[in-house]
């Protein structure tokens, strides 16, 4: 507690030394939606950091770990290691439903995109994962908590993977949940092209509606994974970075492709805006409604998670929607499984800061 005290007193003093950043920070980085954090994203970044830094620990046990972005929590759920603390989610609020059971009870740091550091200095971790997408800014604060690592990217499952084992000694159990990865991915991809034949390779058209508007997007965590499998963008989408925002139901023709796989939100606005392109006649038109391709799948799973579970779930999606039998997997494939122990903190009651930011 002492220690945590003085991390605390040390974390006050770096704020004001670094008064002009945090301001800077909270003019440029937490304000916005997280769609223009993706166009980032996609755009600026192409690869993890090296872990090289990260502190080296028994693969017996890990360290008090705190993560700051979603797909570092999925992760280290993957692995088997619960972290005392974890950033709220984008939906299903505070923690997406899969990830529910194993992080019961495990503290909550504020939003991904504005971590209440006082709150990460008295949970005193032992490492803290962040991503210099989002926490650049804050790098000197957070250094001055815990050894921090930071990935470059918040879209890369299998960067994050790599990087949260390295800082919890679990670089064997990464590597092996990544070639069951690509033996998954062998399989789904074999099968798709056999049952479609010629038809395969397909154009995929990844669309989420919003209460106004809707994307189509063409990069990022799904369509990196679509892209692994062997599917190819709509011609609408090619070079157009993270993809396109289309405000008029005379863009419809953009979404064009032989699959469609639609991103819905609970909330009713959305829902009136899917009932209303999807009557328009140029909806009808489309190669994928025409061919009965038109598939509602999982938000969370397809673009919010960000982990090695995410991904997982989401060829789940595709082997259901093509009708296949997934491959059985060997018991080492199995995610997750035993957290390790680590030392609950005592009870902070100063509640973490909460806005309604929205969702890439």
């Amino acid at each position: 507690m002492l220690r945590s005290l003085l991390l605390v007193l040390g974390l006050f003093a770096g704020v004001l030394a670094f008064a002009a950043l945090a301001l800077l920070a909270g003019m440029l980085l937490f304000t916005g939606t997280a769609e223009a954090d993706i166009r980032t994203d996609t755009r600026t970044y192409a690869r993890s950091d090296s872990a090289a830094g990260a502190p080296v620990v028994s693969s017996a046990s890990a360290p008090r770990l705190v993560t700051l972005y979603q797909g570092a929590t999925d992760s280290a759920v993957a692995l088997g290691v619960t972290p005392i603390g974890v950033v709220d989610a984008w939906m299903e609020k505070p923690t997406y439903r899969y990830l529910r059971e194993t992080l019961d009870g495990v503290e909550h740091v504020g939003l991904e995109t504005q971590p209440n550091l006082e709150k990460v200095a008295w949970l005193d971790p032992g490492v803290i994962v962040a991503t210099r997408f989002r926490h650049e800014r804050v790098r000197p604060l957070l250094e001055q908590i815990a050894p921090t690592v930071f990935s470059s990217t918040v879209s890369d499952f299998k960067a994050s993977l790599t990087l949260v084992a390295a800082a919890t000694g679990r670089e064997a159990r990464a590597e092996q949940l990544l070639a069951c990865w690509d033996d998954r991915v062998a399989d789904l991809r074999a099968k798709i092209s056999t049952a479609l034949g010629n038809a395969w390779p397909q154009k995929a058209a990844v669309v989420r509606f919003k209460s106004d508007h809707v994307r189509l997007y063409s990069s990022g965590f799904a369509g990196s994974i679509l892209e692994e499998l062997g599917f190819r963008q709509p011609d609408a989408a090619a070079d157009q970075g993270w993809g396109m925002k289309l405000t008029s139901e005379e863009n419809i023709p953009a979404l064009d492709a032989d699959v469609i796989f639609v991103l819905l939100e609970d909330d009713p606005a959305i829902h009136d805006t899917y009932r209303h392109w999807t009557a328009h006649p140029l909806w009808q038109r489309l190669t994928a409604t025409q061919a009965g391709r038109v598939y509602e799948v999982d938000t969370v799973n397809w673009i919010m998670g960000g982990g090695i579970l995410a991904a997982n779930a989401m060829l789940d999606d595709l082997y259901r929607h093509y009708g296949l039998v997934p491959q059985a997997l060997s018991p080492s494939c199995a995610l997750g499984g035993a957290p390790s122990a680590v030392e609950e903190p005592s009870a902070i009651e100063e509640p973490s800061a909460r806005t309604d930011e929205g969702a890439a």
